[in-house]
């Protein structure tokens, strides 16, 4: 790897997690580099806009050009170009806001967000990130995971952001193994008090898992019954229409065989000859 490269990279990292705003000294120290390397880096990044420095305070903050990569990022994800359409559908009816996802390490990426049709002002999350374990979409994804991704997220770190996130690795998976019995995973107040989710896997060509996509309001209405089962064949109705949008081959859904990788051609078996 490029040293150089991988510490400008680092950079856009600390301001987006620890910033807003930080200082030559605080990124020289969080990248364990001399202080005049650090500002090397940030001159350069700031003649390409990735960077700005705040007049007042001197310091550091990410810079517009980075929107515009990521919103030509947002332009490549075929996921969410098939998706506009089959997420307005299911806002309309289910009555609530719709996200589609993508997992990005051991997070989720909001990359498109239909808002519910009626009621109060309404914050666009797309660009959003979560760990996976806090919601819905991401363990609607981990759930049909290959056998290695998905223990490799359950033995890596679990995100905190509620106390009713689940960070036991057990819990986890008895969640996830359910998932494939029903076809949706559900979140309760695991990534922001007070709301809930219902999700379900949409998949690409190949069968593998490309995506998310689920409903997300206040857990009051979500998780009622009848309503929790009524927008859990909406958001599975939905994903498989999507996942055939995207060219899924039928039966993408089934529950892969652990041990197995779902991507993998069935093995035909050799027929012994006759005596």
């Amino acid at each position: 790897m490029v040293q150089a490269v991988q510490r400008a990279v680092q950079i856009l990292r600390e301001l987006a997690t620890a910033g807003p705003r930080l200082g030559v000294t605080e990124l020289a120290d969080r990248l364990g580099v001399a202080k005049p390397t650090a500002h090397a880096l940030l001159r350069t990044l700031e003649a390409e806009g990735m960077v700005t420095q705040d007049p007042e305070s001197s310091k550091y903050l990410l810079g517009p050009d980075l929107l515009l990569l990521g919103n030509a990022y947002l332009d490549t994800q075929e996921l969410r170009t098939r998706s506009l359409t089959w997420a307005d559908l299911l806002a309309s009816r289910a009555g609530e806001a719709v996200w589609v996802a993508v997992l990005t390490g051991d997070h989720v990426l909001v990359v498109h967000h239909a808002f519910r049709p009626a009621g109060a002002v309404q914050i666009l999350e797309v660009g959003a990130s979560i760990p996976w374990n806090t919601c819905a979409l991401g363990k609607a994804m981990v759930a049909w995971a290959p056998d290695e991704a998905r223990e490799r997220l359950l033995a890596g770190r679990l995100g905190v952001l509620t106390g009713a996130s689940v960070t036991d690795p057990e819990a986890l998976r008895a969640q996830l193994d359910a998932a494939l019995t029903t076809g949706y995973t559900l979140e309760d107040q695991e990534s922001a008090l007070g709301d809930a989710g219902i999700a379900a896997p949409v998949f690409g060509r190949g069968g593998e898992v490309a995506g998310a996509i689920g409903v997300v309001g206040p857990v009051e209405r979500l998780l009622a019954e009848p309503v929790r089962q009524e927008l859990a064949v909406a958001v599975r109705e939905t994903a498989r229409n999507l996942s055939r949008d995207l060219g899924a081959p039928r039966g993408a859904a089934r529950p892969p065989r652990r041990g197995h990788d779902p991507s993998a051609p069935p093995t035909v078996p050799t027929p012994t000859p006759a005596a």
